[in-house]
């Protein structure tokens, strides 16, 4: 079994007097029993989590034949996963992102290489068949789609972004997209919200980051990363701060902090270690602590951030010698509150077909609720409708107390809007007749395939109107024959 998390030695006392109530945070490894076994964690090396988490199921995306599919599993249902186990199975390309929707916690949404959107309704209990029927089918990016998230604060509005360099917002009461963010000249490679999602965050393969308002599309800040060379972004809830994890110019991994309204230059920039793999960052606004976790290795380093100088603080380094593929984040409202756990990671351990709950706990003697490390968090209720957020309006998260009624789920049902079969076209292709191809070799073939359909046609056209003229000889005859006069 994994250690508990421990301490690096004598450095990690350097910050030693700093009063921190997260100071002794530490991670503890669920039991062997309470992990996910025998699952066929997917083997493409996309940069995403391929795993999504809420306070009923675990979502992983997994590796198979034909198409793309992903497991949903009960978070009760621990141990063992039968190889039958039913999948979501309705892409026809590899799942590239999955995410929960944060106000209902049965509906989940993925993207694919495939270029659609799909939003599915997760039965009470879980899957008991192959799912292959989504509940709406979104498709309107032209090639691959590579991130999909939700918007924070408003019920039914998703983000999606594909390798066409766009940004869709779509509007999923009328299952449309109704905004187009078309500010990027690369891939995009991570999309962040501030905590009221009038704001979001990308960085790029264009080595940009950008601060952009979702509805006008407009960039309000951009940083041109040269010598930081930026992966992934976090907004960092309401301190008006971004934090960027990506490259040295010397190939080390690196982190960032940014004032979202001057992207000049970073506040801070500070070198992690000299490994090649991501580094995920995840943060946590009640209790402004940030976790680093490495892509390809086992580590998790964590540390709290403040408004003032030095901004970041080192607390611990979580270590495993298990390397982790991605990370599923638990909502706070999931965790246990019982055992001082504050931060909830299930991490994908590909070699073993395993997912691990890590649980980050504060030590604590009492068992009484412990109010100071639990404020009032953004629970499951909106705080916008779609339109409300479309005509303008921003609002902060409504918050929940985890005291009482925390383990209580939303009242929220999704209703898929009832859509005529219609063509949605775009750039002159009808993507709900033709699903646009996804490689070149895909283009030449659908090309081919065109060519010989369109010397079909004119043969068959060719074809009828020899027989048209025939018809009009005949009919000439029988006018002009002796027994017609």
């Amino acid at each position: 079994m994994l250690r508990e998390g421990h301490w690096l030695g004598e450095m990690s006392w350097r910050p030693q007097y700093r009063s921190s109530k997260f100071r002794n945070v530490y991670g503890k490894v669920a039991n062997r029993e309470h992990c996910f076994d025998g699952i066929p964690i997917t083997k493409n090396v996309h940069d995403n989590h391929f795993c999504a988490v809420n306070a009923r199921f675990l979502a992983i995306v997994t590796e198979s034949a034909g198409g793309g599919s992903f497991l949903v599993i009960p978070l009760e249902q621990t141990g063992r996963i039968e190889p039958n186990y039913p999948k979501v199975c309705g892409h026809q390309g590899n799942v590239l992102d999955i995410k929960w929707n944060p106000f209902i916690d049965n509906i989940i949404a993925s993207c694919s290489e495939d270029t659609s959107v799909r939003i599915w309704e997760i039965p009470e209990g879980g899957l008991k068949r192959n799912m292959t029927e989504a509940l709406l089918e979104l498709h309107g990016h032209s090639r691959r789609v590579g991130l999909v998230e939700w918007h924070p604060t408003t019920n039914n509005i998703l983000f999606s972004a594909g390798y066409d360099y766009k940004v869709l917002i779509w509007n999923l009461d009328v299952g449309e997209p109704v905004k187009m963010i078309d500010c990027h000249t690369d891939v995009i490679l991570c999309m962040s919200f501030n905590t009221d999602g009038s704001l979001l965050t990308t960085t790029c393969k264009d080595k940009k980051l950008r601060v952009i308002e979702p509805r006008s599309g407009r960039v309000l800040q951009e940083a041109n990363c040269k010598n930081h060379r930026v992966n992934r972004v976090v907004f960092l809830g309401n301190m008006k701060r971004l934090l960027t994890t990506g490259v040295s110019r010397w190939n080390t991994r690196q982190i960032a902090l940014w004032d979202q309204e001057d992207l000049s230059m970073p506040l801070i920039e500070e070198e992690i270690d000299g490994l090649s793999g991501l580094l995920f960052p995840f943060y946590d606004a009640d209790t402004h602590m940030l976790y680093l976790a490495g892509k390809g290795d086992g580590n998790i380093r964590y540390y709290e951030i403040s408004t003032e100088k030095p901004y970041l603080s080192y607390l611990m380094e979580f270590r495993s010698p298990a390397p982790q593929k991605g990370l599923g984040v638990m909502p706070k409202h999931g965790l246990d509150v019982s055992a001082c756990e504050v931060f909830r990671f299930y991490k994908l351990v590909t070699l073993k077909g395993l997912i691990e709950p890590i649980s980050m706990i504060v030590p604590r003697r009492s068992d009484s609720y412990q109010e100071d490390i639990y404020p009032m968090t953004p629970g499951t209720e909106p705080a916008l409708t779609p339109d409300e957020w479309l005509g303008g309006i921003n609002r902060d998260p409504v918050l929940m107390s985890l005291k009482e009624g925390y383990k209580k789920s939303s009242k929220m049902v999704f209703k898929a809007p009832i859509k005529e079969k219609k063509s949605v076209v775009v750039n002159g292709i009808d993507l709900l007749e033709n699903v646009p191809p996804r490689t070149e070799n895909e283009l030449l073939r659908m090309f081919f395939r065109q060519q010989d359909e369109i010397r079909r046609l004119k043969e068959e056209l060719s074809q009828k109107d020899i027989r048209i003229r025939q018809l009009q000889l005949e009919l000439k005859n029988l006018r002009n024959s002796p027994k017609n006069c």
